[in-house]
């Protein structure tokens, strides 16, 4: 059966306010910062025509790597900017305003970090700042406008930082309000929002879910689904809104594929204990095992991976006529879409195979993960499932760099052991892991050469995985992690410390 992706939120998605991603590198943290307001937002690629804008509540305009006056920088149809709904340009998206309305921009020297701005008449966009920080991270600057335009705040610079449009609602930043460096970003997505553009605040866990069940009810009828269970969040929460939609039509299943980490499986079964679910635990470790071997690609893995498990549900649940998986918007964007390059194949948008004998239900798959974990809440799953720490769908296998093998993989689930107990629990913490670099350097034990692999341990701080921080972990505990699995798992005699934000990394390795 060819694949049928269910949508919800209709009301939402046919009305959004509507992101255009000129290839910046913080374009999905704009569509964040809307939805924080409780509006929806959502993000379109930038040859997006204004006919396919018609329903959209308002525009924003994302950055780019590129200048405005390059020729194969990516153009702004003008037809969007004469649709009557308010928009605002970010960075390039006010250069590419100012470009379309017979403006000049250059290359000039620039402004990078922190900036103040001045506001230089009163305008609804600039109305009640809590101070006048922004980050500025631009090169070209904008040297004369069209009659058109007006200034309404400059840097300390004196470099143009606003405008506005004299007659309609359009209005453009040069700095990055979707950024916390810029402290008044929040106030000026909500001016836009609210003041400008007089969005509604719909954009709520408690009528997400409703409109949720009430879709799930009619697509399913009175089929059978299975939901797709791997003990995270986001499955939770998607097996929970087809239990409470369609009660004894839905069951859970959760595959052992092998790949877990340390007693992995008895937690995630316990942890699923009390919501009510109606949960079965099938063991194909051996049948991931045996596809993998001899495979180092990542990406092959990856889509490997994500054949298997669906060849797996085919065998277990041969009467369900949906599968329903817990995808998220994240997952939909780094898997690459019209919009956005792969950065990587996510096993369950990129790795599903044609022929699979199931229609898809993808109850969050526009949905951030601090907005799953909201309906989580809302549905009352309790603070364990919550606050669990992600863990990718192709498990261990993405954390070993090269081939999956028995031997790599003890190595791995062992030292991940030892570095998650000693570590301990840090709430601040999104996301924290062992790597296996199975490149063999020379060592001294006791005395003696020891030729062994690389363990890498990796930390990150992040709000929704879309951008992350290395975290600082202080040395003492660090020494400490690096003794304790050095002294503990047989095959390691080196430990490091990954210290690379995303971006320009991912968080995984692979």
């Amino acid at each position: 059966m060819t694949v049928a992706v269910i949508d919800f939120g209709a009301k939402y998605t046919h009305n959004p306010v509507a992101v255009i991603d000129f290839g910046a590198q913080y374009t999905q943290l704009i569509a964040r910062r809307v939805r924080e307001q409780n509006v929806y937002s959502e993000i379109f690629p930038p040859n997006v025509k204004a006919k396919e804008l018609k329903h959209a509540k308002a525009v924003i305009l994302s950055g780019s790597r590129s200048g405005v006056y390059e020729t194969e920088a990516p153009q702004l149809d003008p037809d969007i900017l004469n649709l009557g709904v308010p928009v605002l340009g970010i960075c390039y998206g006010l250069q590419a305003i100012v470009h379309n309305a017979g403006g000049r921009i250059i290359r000039g020297t620039g402004e990078y970090g922190n900036a103040d701005i001045y506001a230089e008449t009163d305008s609804p966009l600039l109305d009640d700042l809590t101070g006048t920080q922004v980050w500025m991270s631009h090169a070209d600057e904008i040297v004369s406008l069209p009659d058109t335009l007006e200034v309404i705040a400059r840097s300390s610079n004196n470099v143009i930082t606003a405008v506005k449009h004299k007659e309609k609602p359009i209005y453009g930043v040069q700095f990055h309000p979707e950024v916390i460096h810029s402290l008044i970003g929040k106030d000026i997505f909500r001016n836009f929002l609210f003041k400008v553009a007089n969005c509604e605040k719909d954009w709520i866990s408690k009528y997400i879910i409703e409109d949720a069940i009430k879709s799930i009810r009619e697509q399913v009828g009175d089929d059978e689904v299975v939901t797709a269970i791997s003990g995270g969040v986001d499955s939770a929460v998607v097996g929970t809104l087809l239990h409470k939609a369609i009660g004894d039509q839905s069951k859970c299943i959760f595959i052992e594929n092998g790949l877990l980490r340390k007693n992995e499986g008895d937690k995630i079964m316990d942890a699923l204990k009390g919501l009510g679910l109606h949960v079965e635990r099938h063991h194909f470790a051996h049948n991931f095992w045996s596809v993998l071997r001899g495979i180092t690609d990542p990406e092959t893995k990856r889509k490997i991976i994500g054949r298997e498990f669906i060849r797996c549900f085919e065998k277990v649940a041969k009467d369900a006529k949906f599968l329903a998986q817990g995808t998220l918007y994240p997952d939909v964007i780094e898997s690459g879409t019209s919009t956005a390059a792969t950065i990587k194949s996510h096993h369950n948008v990129g790795g599903l195979p044609e022929d699979m004998d199931f229609t898809l239900i993808e109850p969050v798959r526009n949905l951030f993960k601090d907005e799953v974990r909201l309906l989580g809440k809302e549905l009352g799953l309790p603070d364990t499932v919550l606050n669990r720490k992600p863990f990718p769908g192709p498990g261990l296998a993405v954390r070993i760099l090269g081939e999956v093998t028995h031997e790599r993989l003890r190595i791995l689930r062992e030292a991940d052991h030892v570095f998650l107990n000693t570590l301990g629990e840090h709430k601040d913490i999104w996301q924290a892991f062992a790597v296996l670099i199975p490149n063999k350097t020379v060592g001294v034990m006791g005395d003696t050469r020891t030729y062994e692999n690389i363990i890498a341990l990796r930390a990150v701080s992040s709000e929704d995985g879309m951008t992350a921080d290395w975290y600082n972990i202080p040395h003492d505990i660090l020494s400490k992690c690096s003794t304790e699995i050095i002294n503990n798992v047989n095959g390691v005699n080196r430990v490091v410390y990954d210290i690379t934000s995303k971006p320009p990394g991912t968080i995984e390795w692979e």
